[in-house]
């Protein structure tokens, strides 16, 4: 490994740890009674940015402070194309960053569609991982 090796592992596995933890917490919602459904939606599109970054990271490919999914997918794909069919999917993720996060109109949030988020970003954390090191998983 060369010089920057370490460091980059360290900052791609960082960013799967904060991921894994978002993964946890949305766990930790769906199963609560009753379950925090607003909350599992915003850990699943913090667990699947995460994930993008963590790969945008390793392949050391620069990436702006952003909630959007489908500017860093793009990006994912730039990189690697065979992301793209998940990442098509997961971008539907992008508005539970800051749908839910604050007082306005209430919306009935559906099991379903919770299950569904959770499901996808799942997906994608599982796929970066497949395309990165061993040693930078948490």
């Amino acid at each position: 490994m060369g010089p920057l090796e370490p460091n980059r592992i360290a900052e791609t596995k960082s960013w799967l740890d904060k991921a894994s933890r978002d993964l946890r917490g949305a766990e930790i919602d769906r199963h609560a009674d009753p379950p925090f459904l607003e909350d599992v939606l915003f850990h699943s599109q913090q667990l699947a940015e995460k994930s993008l970054k963590a790969f945008l990271c390793w392949n050391d490919q620069p990436f702006r402070k952003t909630h959007n999914l489908v500017e860093l997918g793009e990006s994912c794909v730039q990189v690697d194309g065979t992301l793209e069919p998940v990442l098509r999917k997961a971008a539907v993720l992008t508005e539970y960053a800051w749908k839910f996060r604050y007082p306005g109109d209430i919306e009935v949030i559906e099991t379903k569609e919770a299950d569904e988020a959770m499901e996808l970003a799942r997906k994608v954390f599982e796929e970066v991982k497949l395309r990165l090191p061993k040693e930078a998983h948490p």
